[in-house]
């Protein structure tokens, strides 16, 4: 990678009060972060091993906001979406490559996130989740598609914040061990904790919160001269918000809870006669907030990139992309028909999402250090996205191999297939760059 450049200097001021009225983009990505998927990671670890994957926990925060300041950075220093980028830069089968892998991975996730958001509807009202899943699809169509990006910005940060109060008001109601917590923050890893480890990593390292990043700072208008405020955007959303809900959730688990069965609703339901009911509609409703922000941003995503590809317009100006946005919507609304549990299908979504972020990491990579930017990412930078895409990638290995320990059926080979293309495109990219950038 290039070693020559600097960051961008800091080229905007403001006071911290401006800072926080005008982020935005960033907590869509941390809207998707906070969802169920993530918190079925962080119920399994505190549940499974206690206090001793706290400092994953942390180290996850920390992981996300590096993933997302890549991200940002070549958003605002390209000012276009990263399919054009790639498409430009790369050649239009990668940038198919790129839109493929988004796709299938948020395409997956939104049925399944539906699936939950139901579930917890539900739960909390007893309407049959079936109902609540076509509810929640024309919401989400007659929001995004009549009020664009702005409505699920503005949504996003709403639930967050709540979200986020909701689970630090449960710690007060449930009793924590802060010395057993304290010996958590050791990186250890306990016998058959990888693969927890990893999805709790993975739900904050993925690949819509990487790719998504350019369209939505695109939509507010965002170009370099908001260095300063996307990256306060960015600590503020995925260090701070995420990484509070996380140990949030974590601890309130491993303090009460130790049955390994339990999925994210149970876990809920558990809480009740352990610490008392106010504990349990406190977790019931992050639950709910949580899944719902997931929702509607995981929803944005498919139709940004795909838009982009074809030569559209990604707000809602262009009625291409608008019917787009509301189509995605709208059949969302099956996956709350799809039943069962869903612990076993965000496990699905995790693996998915996993082995095909190590490809957007060093997509990424690639364009910030040739000549799509104009400052190629600094030594420091460098470092830290090849530890990520180190990380990501040893996480995708982790979730294929637990993908097939029970043997390849239809499922697993369709997991096997995507992670091998995927793999094989991250080497022929890495070829090609040290061939255009390394022996040029």
């Amino acid at each position: 990678m290039a070693e020559t450049s600097t960051e961008v200097p800091a080229v905007s001021t403001g006071t911290a009060r401006e800072y926080f009225s005008e982020m935005g983009p960033s907590w869509v990505a941390g809207a998707i972060a906070a969802g169920p998927a993530t918190m079925a990671s962080l119920i399994s670890a505190g549940a499974l091993f206690d206090y001793a994957l706290l400092w994953v926990v942390i180290l996850s925060a920390f992981a996300g906001a590096l993933a997302q300041y890549l991200a940002m950075r070549l958003g605002l220093l390209t000012e276009r979406g990263i399919v054009t980028v790639v498409e430009e830069s790369l050649g239009k089968w990668w940038a198919w490559i790129l839109v493929l892998d988004v796709v299938i991975a948020a395409g997956v996730a939104q049925l399944v996130i539906m699936n939950t958001v139901a579930a917890v509807s539900s739960t909390i009202t007893g309407v049959d989740a079936r109902i609540w899943g076509v509810i929640w699809a024309v919401i989400l169509a007659a929001g995004l598609a009549g009020r664009g990006y702005r409505f699920i910005e503005l949504v996003a940060k709403l639930l967050v914040f709540g979200v986020v109060i909701a689970f630090l008001a449960s710690l007060f109601v449930v009793p924590v061990d802060l010395g057993r917590a304290a010996q958590g923050l050791v990186p250890t890893l306990p016998t058959n904790s990888a693969v927890v480890a990893a999805g709790i990593l993975g739900g904050a390292v993925h690949i819509t919160l990487i790719t998504m990043h350019s369209y939505t700072m695109r939509a507010r208008g965002w170009t370099e001269e908001e260095y300063d405020l996307a990256s306060f955007d960015i600590v503020a959303s995925m260090l701070v918000a995420f990484g509070i809900y996380s140990v949030a959730i974590f601890l309130v688990t491993a303090s009460v809870l130790s049955d390994p069965d339990l999925t994210t609703v149970g876990a809920a339901a558990a809480l009740g006669p352990l610490v008392g009911p106010s504990a349990k509609w406190l977790f019931l409703l992050g639950l709910g907030g949580a899944a719902v922000s997931t929702l509607g941003g995981n929803t944005i995503v498919p139709p940004f990139l795909v838009a982009d590809k074809l030569g559209w317009g990604t707000t809602v100006e262009d009625s291409r992309y608008r019917s787009l946005l509301a189509a995605t919507a709208i059949v969302s609304a099956l996956g709350a028909f799809i039943g069962g549990e869903v612990i076993g299908q965000l496990v699905l979504v995790l693996a998915l999402g996993t082995v095909g972020t190590p490809f957007a990491i060093a997509v990424v990579l690639y364009l910030l250090n040739s000549g799509a930017v104009p400052r190629p990412n600094s030594t420091a930078a460098n470092a830290g996205g090849v530890g990520l895409l180190f990380v990501s990638a040893t996480l995708a290995t982790n979730f294929v191999r637990g993908q097939l320990t029970g043997g390849i059926d239809l499922l697993s080979g369709l997991v096997l297939g995507f992670a091998v293309i995927l793999a094989v495109a991250t080497l022929l990219l890495a070829g090609k760059y040290v061939r255009a950038e390394v022996l040029a």
